[in-house]
């Protein structure tokens, strides 16, 4: 398969360590707190890169402490740079992990998550076949103009992963995403959310007869659910995890194994059950990136 695109954000992840999110007027002592690179994009395109998976990774990067930061980061790991946008600063997000490994988020967006269609102007799209997206960036202002795009390309395959904040995308941005027939990457509370059905397998029917398309549902420890294109629909069982040290960049290092994969022509099925072993071994470290050394050896499917 051609290589893809991955179009998003790079952000800096502030982790703070805490027993327990704080109540009203309550004061917590936090056991610890860093730094790391992480957003959705970038995690999926870490994961393409780690997989040694051909792709283009398109992320605005901007001025200030954090876009100085992520400039950096980038340089010192040899990714580069698409666009660079110094006099726009750049954000964070606030990633508050509770003893339990949970982890909420509070997202200060900046330049990372705004899209230009005149960045895509030096990459041609007919070289690619799939394209990710995420919800976060179509929810921006600037969402319309990734939408222009990707409906200016048919002949990129999206596969969109619409994120918690899918119910503020908005109606206009909405139908003309899903009438790309997108495949979809979604965990189980945002597949009954997009679909207003009342279990998995009920949405992601729902789903896949306006999509007619790959819906894959992530279950967290119950597994993956996917129902393909043609209409098969599986439970793939997960992995458990040994130790939960948070579960920050699961579901994106899930959905990047899975492009990594299908660009290196791995059978969907496949390419989900080693996504599976990849998402329990990242909840195992702190932070999203998993380290070179962890990742599971070779694509075990498991017995269906």
């Amino acid at each position: 398969m051609k290589p893809a695109l991955i179009i998003g954000s790079t952000c800096v992840d502030v982790i703070i360590n805490i027993d327990h999110l704080p109540k009203t007027e309550e004061n917590i002592h936090p056991s610890s707190q860093s730094m790391a690179i992480g957003g959705c994009a970038y995690n999926v395109a870490y994961m393409m890169r780690l997989l040694d998976a051909p792709h283009t990774f398109i992320s605005p990067v901007g001025g200030g402490t954090y876009g100085d930061y992520v400039a950096k980061v980038l340089t010192e790991k040899n990714i580069p740079i698409a666009v660079r946008v110094p006099q726009k600063e750049n954000g964070c997000c606030y990633c508050l992990v509770e003893a339990t490994g949970e982890r909420t988020f509070m997202s200060y967006h900046g330049v990372e998550y705004s899209f230009q269609k005149e960045w895509m102007e030096p990459y041609d799209a007919a070289s690619y076949g799939l394209v990710y997206v995420c919800g976060f960036e179509i929810e921006e202002p600037t969402g319309m103009n990734l939408i222009e795009y990707l409906e200016e390309h048919p002949s990129l395959s999206v596969c969109y992963a619409p994120g918690p904040r899918a119910d503020h995308i908005g109606n206009e941005k909405g139908k003309r995403l899903m009438a790309m027939r997108p495949m979809l990457h979604i965990n189980e509370r945002e597949a009954m959310m997009m679909s207003g059905e009342d279990s998995y397998e009920k949405a992601a029917a729902a789903l896949h007869a306006i999509t007619k398309n790959t819906i894959i549902v992530t279950l967290g420890e119950r597994g993956t659910y996917c129902m393909e294109q043609d209409g098969t629909s599986y439970l793939i069982p997960s992995i458990p995890a040994e130790h939960v040290a948070d579960t920050i960049g699961a579901g994106d290092s899930h959905v990047g194994t899975i492009l990594a994969c299908l660009t290196k022509d791995i059978p969907l099925r496949d390419a989900i059950a080693y996504a599976n072993q990849v998402a329990s071994a990242v909840v195992s470290v702190k932070g999203a990136s998993l380290p070179p050394e962890l990742l599971p050896k070779q694509i075990c499917p498991l017995p269906l």
